[in-house]
């Protein structure tokens, strides 16, 4: 077992010291910043690995989700370090956005007083959660330095024919003044203020996210097995292509004065003979064109109660569809009989053209709403196949074969203040002009408390703004107006990962060199609720990039962890619930290494952690027997003498050599949380072997324990106790500091190098076996094949799973079949 840094000329403490103290802290904090450990060098001495984060909205001080993935994206952070990787940790905030100036508002200040002392209360705490951050490459998205940039970004997108303005029915919230994407309404109310959602038509910008759907899709399958199958199953649901055919149905004379025919998308274009109606998206253009004027009313009504329901909840499977009869009908393709036309919320208007054939025979969703509303079922007859059937429609006249998509483009203007203003002009001569990439960044105007106020437009549209809304045509030099919208947020966070690559550059926003040595990142930690828009918005911007020849990279996040959330007795955590959990205080209660190691140890990453469950106290507890370790075994140097097969230093040496073994491997499956309980077992087995002493039990002269295995218990010892701090470190960097230092060894064990693995000493093969309980399976182990009964429940008992799900719960008996299989049962706890 190697390290890299040699004992320092110290003594050892006479005394044990308590970590997680503010001093120690900060003692450490000093260290890492005065030794720069965490910056990347970028100088091609070590092969680079670029590891992000999900930036955080600096709304307040970091909560518990923030402890969480910071946590959990340290550890690859410091592994990757310990294994010779230059690493990329960069950090930044999502510092433009609804909440600042919300906030600014009330307060009657400008947003950024707010954002930046909250900048600076999560910077401080960030630093003391020990978090190994690249802070030279520090960015915020509301410094004009950095959203610069993001208007760079849109021009590129405008002049290429991918950003365009349109006049569209909007989702309109007016608490916030400002229209919301449809993921931002729930259940009909704005997810931010709870506010119901009003339908306005409004002219917006919108981004072509369309015209990049095949390769969104397609390139998912660069991503199996790296990414979470449910993120690239939501990701595909989300862009949602389905092959099929565009029919066309003539709606019948004396129906309501609309069109005179209506397109259908259907995948199922052979079961034409079986169509018994058809359904409409209640909010389409296209239903109110086919409602008779006496069911206008009606249909008004319904409209309203199908947004209030929102799309997700409609798309559910196994509810009752709802519908209204619009009064109109059309003629069946086959047969040439009447249809009736029906409104129905089960329809969705970004799917296909909004209206779909009812097919009760072949169609659940379908047999469903005809029997809620006396409908025929319909005939159960088919044309020959798929294929045979758009040949025929196409021959006819009546349709031919398209494909359909569930994915929009993107809405990406906003009738707020704190954002990136859309950089184009409006000029009465010359039309929409984009401003000059060296006029840019457009800069906000100091605007304040009332003249924030939203007033069914954006601020930068009120008198306030006049002066700076009113310039001239950069093209013609007539007077023209600034654009009075700002962008999405969702645009700042789609290429940030990019700049975080050329934090430096003062002439372009990234530079390619740079971008294509790091990306595209390793690892990208984060959590799960962004698994659809942040994740397919940056996919589509580096597709983009890519095809403009800017970056090289054609996908952003070659591996992702999407963790999962931190809840209080099973409910999100809340003030209004009275479950709320202050970070801040329990850094104060149980020191950062304890929450940083409760979080690891909860579970599975990408499992909920329920914090009333955890138990920081009991892991500070081990985090104290662990220094204590440190302090017995202290500074003296280690002995170069060979341990003894069958001694208790050579036994010991082979549970550090399988520890690392196997830790390597569990760490690359991410199941940090038995990483935990396999250091937990080593310092465990190094206690006892520092207390036992020596004596291996084999017959052996008393001369020769004192000549040799004493020596070679020294060093196996200590050995162990090396080898703990440097796993600890990847999850209680103080504890792990404070250890290598009593150890005797210069700071840090962050610069320490992994240690090696003596394939001589792992012995026997290692098997899997399976943790359950109560004949679930919980957890899973790597163990030795010739483990014992005694060993194996141990290690059970000990694994994040058993401690999760027994919490609150007798044990009544373990049953143990090594090496496979432990099952715990247990019943309530009286």
């Amino acid at each position: 077992m190697h390290t890299t840094t040699e004992h320092a000329d110290r003594p050892a403490s006479a005394t044990p010291r308590r970590t997680g103290t503010a001093a120690v802290e900060a003692k450490w904090q000093r260290v890492w910043a005065d030794h720069d450990l965490f910056r990347a060098r970028d100088d091609g001495v070590r092969p680079r690995r670029y590891l992000l984060t999900m930036f955080p909205y600096p709304s307040g001080d970091l909560h518990m989700g923030h402890a969480e993935v910071f946590a959990l994206e340290d550890v690859f952070a410091r592994y990757w370090r310990l294994r010779g990787y230059d690493v990329m940790n960069p950090v930044g905030w999502d510092s433009f956005g609804l909440p600042a100036e919300n906030a600014a508002i009330r307060r009657g200040e400008n947003p950024a007083v707010f954002t930046e002392t909250n900048i600076r209360t999560q910077a401080a705490t960030m630093r003391r959660y020990g978090v190994s951050f690249d802070w030279s490459r520090r960015l915020e998205t509301h410094r004009p330095e950095y959203y610069r940039w993001t208007q760079w970004l849109f021009l590129r997108l405008l002049e290429n024919d991918l950003a365009y303005r349109a006049t569209a029915p909007v989702n309109w919230c007016p608490q916030d003044g400002t229209v919301l994407a449809n993921e931002q309404v729930i259940g009909g109310r704005c997810e931010r203020c709870g506010t119901e959602v009003q339908q306005r038509e409004l002219t917006q910008w919108f981004v072509r996210t369309t015209a990049y759907a095949d390769r969104l899709l397609d390139d998912t399958a660069l991503l199996d097995g790296a990414w979470p199958a449910r993120v690239l199953t939501m990701q595909r649901n989300w862009i949602g292509r389905s092959e099929g055919a565009r029919v066309r149905i003539d709606v019948r004379p004396g129906s309501a004065d609309g069109p005179a025919t209506v397109a259908v998308f259907t995948t199922r274009p052979d079961t034409l003979p079986g169509v018994t109606f058809l359904a409409v998206a209640p909010e389409s253009p296209t239903a109110a064109a086919l409602c008779v004027p006496d069911r206008a009313e009606a249909l008004a009504a319904y409209r309203r109660e199908a947004l209030d329901a929102g799309e997700i909840a409609r798309a559910a499977t196994g509810r009752t569809p709802t519908g209204v009869f619009l009064g109109t009908f059309v003629t069946h393709p086959v047969t040439g009989e009447p249809l009736p036309v029906w409104a129905a919320d089960y329809v969705l208007p970004g799917y296909g053209t909004g209206v779909v054939m009812g097919v009760p025979a072949f169609d659940e969703r379908d047999a469903r709403f005809a029997a809620v509303h006396g409908l025929p079922s319909g005939s159960h007859e088919t044309w020959p196949s798929v294929s045979e059937a758009i040949t025929r429609l196409e021959a006819e006249g009546r349709g031919e074969r398209a494909t359909s998509y569930r994915l929009r483009d993107w809405l990406v203007s906003r009738q707020r203040y704190w954002g990136a203003p859309v950089p184009v002009v409006h000029c009465p001569a010359c039309g929409v002009v984009p401003v000059p990439d060296d006029e840019l960044p457009v800069r906000l105007p100091d605007l304040a408390g009332a003249d924030l106020l939203p007033r069914g437009r954006s601020p930068l549209a009120s008198p306030a703004a006049d002066a700076w809304r009113q310039v001239p045509c950069p093209r013609c030099g007539a007077g023209a107006e600034r654009d009075p919208d700002t962008l999405d947020t969702f645009v700042d966070s789609s290429w940030y990962f990019l700049r975080y690559c050329s934090p430096d550059a003062a002439d372009v926003p990234f530079r390619r060199g740079d971008v294509d040595r790091w990306m595209p990142a390793a690892r990208y930690v984060g959590g799960g609720e962004h698994a659809i828009l942040h994740l397919l918005y940056s996919r589509f911007v580096t597709k983009v990039l890519h095809d403009l020849g800017y970056v090289d990279p054609v996908e952003p996040f070659s591996a992702l962890l999407a963790q999962g959330q931190v809840v209080n007795r099973g409910r999100g955590m809340s003030k209004s619930l009275g479950n709320g959990v202050d970070l801040g205080e329990q850094l104060d209660r149980y020191g950062t290494d304890a929450v940083r190691l409760a979080m690891v140890f909860a579970g599975p990453p990408e499992d909920d952690v329920d914090w009333a469950d955890v138990a920081p106290g009991s892991l500070q507890r081990f985090l104290a027997r662990a220094l204590r370790l440190a302090d017995d075994v202290g500074t003296a140097p280690a002995g170069g003498a060979p341990a003894r097969p069958g001694s208790r230093a050579h036994e010991l040496r082979r549970v550090v050599h399988r520890t690392v073994h196997d830790v390597e491997d569990l760490l690359e499956r991410t199941r940090f949380n038995v990483v935990v309980a396999r250091v937990m077992e080593l310092v465990t087995a190094a206690r006892r072997a520092l207390d036992a002493g020596p004596a291996s039990g084999d017959d052996v002269e008393a001369h020769d324990i004192e000549a040799h295995d004493v020596e070679a218990h020294d060093a196996a010892v200590r050995e162990a106790a090396e080898v703990a701090a440097i796993l600890l470190g990847l999850f209680a960097p103080y504890t792990a500091e404070e250890m290598w230092e009593r150890l005797g060894h210069a700071p840090s064990v962050a610069a320490a190098r992994w240690p090696a693995v003596d394939a001589a000493l792992l012995g026997d093969d290692v098997v899997e076996a399976v943790v359950q309980v109560d004949g679930r399976v919980r957890d899973r182990l790597t163990v030795p094949s010739g483990i014992g009964e005694d060993a194996l429940r141990a290690a059970a008992l000990a694994t994040a799973g058993v401690l999760r799900t027994t919490a609150g719960r007798d044990v009544v008996r373990v049953v143990v079949r090594p090496p496979r299989v432990v099952n715990v049962v247990t019943r309530p706890r009286a």
